[in-house]
């Protein structure tokens, strides 16, 4: 009798500010709302709650709950209302442009929401990069940096040339996405990353956020 080779532990991706910001917005939403609930009148507490129970799995989703999976044989990704589960083997490519997208052999396309494209941190890899390509050179392509007699001075403040680190710069999601994309090259074929697609909505924040959507309209429809 053969048993299945167990399955190859997860790498998970998701955004550390993301989850900052949203455990910061997380608290303050639920101090004012439980302060509206125990201390105002009238109508007040019951707007407050239903308000409470909309925002706060709005806020989970698109903040804490965004993540992406990756093993040997499949990606995962949660995003705010779906999670997608890609066997490798139905990966057809992984997109870098203003986000980051994966598409799928039968045309459909998915962001990865964990994942959030930084242009910010392109524009400085670009920078990083083209200073170490002026030092490998020897920094003589600007009359920045220069020492009292002319010389280049290096990052320790000696003459010569800095050490330049080897292979490019990129930003941290491009790194990341670099990653996914070999991860796809070594295992698309493999026969373990074979099956089918699957989509499955996030009942357990959908279901509360009309909850409390419905609930909200109600009173104020009531007045």
């Amino acid at each position: 009798m053969t048993t299945a080779p167990p399955e190859s532990r997860d790498h998970i991706y998701r955004s550390p500010m993301a989850l900052i910001g949203g455990s910061l917005l997380l608290v303050i939403v639920g101090w004012l709302g439980i302060d509206a609930v125990v201390s105002g009148a009238g109508r007040t507490p019951w707007l407050a709650l239903a308000a409470l129970i909309l925002a706060a799995p709005l806020v989970i989703a698109f903040t804490l709950r965004p993540a992406v999976f990756a093993n040997n044989d499949r990606l995962r990704i949660r995003n705010p209302f779906r999670v997608i589960v890609v066997p490798w083997g139905e990966v057809e490519m992984l997109r870098s442009g203003y986000s980051n997208e994966l598409f799928v052999k039968s045309g459909s396309k998915y962001q990865l929401w964990a994942i959030p494209v930084s242009l910010r941190g392109r524009k400085k890899a670009a920078r990083q990069s083209a200073r170490q390509a002026a030092a490998a050179s020897g920094g003589r392509g600007s009359g920045r940096g220069l020492g009292l007699f002319g010389g280049g001075m290096r990052a320790d403040g000696f003459g010569g040339s800095a050490p330049v680190p080897e292979g490019p710069t990129r930003a941290e999601t491009d790194k990341i996405i670099d990653d996914l994309r070999e991860m796809l090259e070594a295992r698309g074929k493999a026969k373990t990353s074979q099956g089918e697609v699957s989509v499955r909505w996030a009942y357990e924040i959908v279901g509360p956020a009309v909850a409390g959507a419905v609930l909200l309209a109600i009173l104020v429809a009531v007045g």
